[in-house]
C-alpha cells in the first residue's frame, strides 16, 4: 500500500482503430445500444488499479493519455469531417492527446492502417521512461504489442490490459469475429475481459462507461417531392460512381447495417459508417435518402450477379 503522499502514476495509450470498432460495436450491435464513455473508462480504470493495488482512488491519477489512429485525408471524408471532429473534441476534454498517420490505399483500393502499433510502442516506451508510469494501461488487443509489454517490464512498469472479444458486421455483411490475443493478455500484470466486466450490474463504475442516451439534431432541409438536392463535396474515388441516386430506405437491420430501395440493382446494401449526417438508430423505413454506389464484389462472386452496396447516404427528409 501506497503511503498517502505518494502518487500512483498512470499513464493510458489507446490503439484507436480498436477502440473504435469496440465503441461502434455497443452503439450499434449490442442491446446497451450506446458508446463507450471515455470519461467513464477512467474512473474504471482508477478504480480497477485503485482495488487491484490496494490504494486509494485519490491516489490513482492519470498523468497521461495517448489515442493513435489512421485518418483519412479532409477531401476524402467530405461530410464525416464534423463527426471526426466532436470525436476530437472529446478526446481534448479528457486530456488525451491524439496522434494521426494517414491512412494508406493498398490493393484493390482498400483502405490501411501502416505503422500506427509501432508509433503506440515507441511513444508509449518512451514515455514511461521518462514520465515514471506506476502503471500503464493499453486499450488494445493485438499480440504486435508484447514486445512493447516485455520491454516495459525492464523499467519496472505494471502494464494492464483493457480488452475486448466481440464479433460484429462489416460494410460487407459479414460477421467478424475480434478476439484478444491470448499471448498479450499472459504478458501483462492485469488483463481486464471487459466484455465479460460490462455485463456485471452491481458495480457502479460499470454504470458509468455507457454515454447518456441524448437526442441529435441535424440541420436537414427536406426536398420538394421530385426535386434533387444539392450536395457540396462529392467523393472521388476510381471505383465509385459519382451518379447521386435518389430513393428511400428499405429496410434496416439493427446489428448496424439496411438495404436502399433500388429496383434496377436489386436493391443496395448499406453499412451505419457510410452514414453522413443521421445516426443509424434514428434511421427509419421509408426515409428518403441521396447516396452513391460501388460495386460489392464480395457479394458479386458470393451470388454470381453484380451486387452494388453504398458508398455514402445522405438524409434528405
Amino acid at each position: 500500500m501506497k503511503n498517502l503522499l505518494d502518487i500512483l502514476r498512470i499513464g493510458i495509450f489507446y490503439d484507436g482503430y480498436y477502440f473504435y470498432k469496440v465503441s461502434n460495436y455497443y452503439k450499434y450491435e449490442h442491446e446497451k445500444k450506446s458508446r463507450i464513455s471515455i470519461g467513464g473508462l477512467h474512473e474504471f480504470i482508477r478504480g480497477e488499479i485503485a482495488g487491484l493495488t490496494k490504494t486509494d482512488i485519490r491516489q490513482c491519477q492519470i498523468i497521461d493519455a495517448h489515442y493513435f489512429k489512421g485518418r483519412s485525408s479532409a477531401k476524402e471524408l467530405g461530410e464525416k469531417v464534423q463527426s471526426e471532429r466532436v470525436f476530437e473534441d472529446i478526446l481534448m476534454r479528457e486530456n488525451i492527446v491524439s496522434h494521426y498517420l494517414p491512412l494508406r490505399h493498398g490493393d484493390n483500393n482498400t483502405v490501411q492502417e501502416k505503422g500506427i502499433d509501432v508509433w503506440l510502442a515507441l511513444e508509449a516506451y518512451e514515455l514511461a521512461i521518462h514520465k515514471r508510469f506506476d502503471v500503464l494501461v493499453l486499450v488494445a488487443g493485438d499480440g504486435d504489442y508484447v514486445p512493447l509489454v516485455r520491454k516495459l517490464h525492464t523499467l519496472g512498469t505494471q502494464v494492464m490490459l483493457i480488452c475486448w472479444d466481440f464479433s460484429y458486421h462489416n460494410e460487407s455483411g459479414d460477421v467478424v469475429e475480434t478476439k484478444t490475443s491470448w499471448q498479450l493478455q499472459n504478458e501483462v500484470f492485469y488483463p481486464v475481459s471487459m466484455h465479460a466486466r460490462m455485463e456485471q450490474t452491481n458495480n457502479n463504475y460499470i454504470k458509468e462507461l455507457f454515454v447518456p442516451e441524448k437526442t441529435y439534431h441535424y440541420d436537414r432541409q427536406p426536398a420538394a417531392s421530385g426535386q434533387k438536392q444539392a450536395d457540396s463535396q462529392p467523393l472521388e474515388s476510381p471505383l465509385i460512381s459519382e451518379e447521386e441516386l435518389y430513393s428511400t430506405i428499405f429496410s434496416i437491420n439493427p446489428n448496424g447495417f439496411g438495404f436502399i430501395k433500388d429496383e434496377a440493382r436489386n436493391n443496395i446494401f448499406f453499412h451505419y459508417s457510410k452514414v453522413t449526417n443521421c445516426d443509424f438508430p434514428d434511421l427509419k423505413f421509408g426515409m428518403r435518402v441521396k447516396y452513391t454506389v460501388e460495386e460489392d464484389e464480395e457479394r458479386s462472386k458470393k451470388d454470381g450477379a453484380e451486387r452494388y452496396r453504398a458508398n455514402r447516404v445522405v438524409i434528405i427528409e
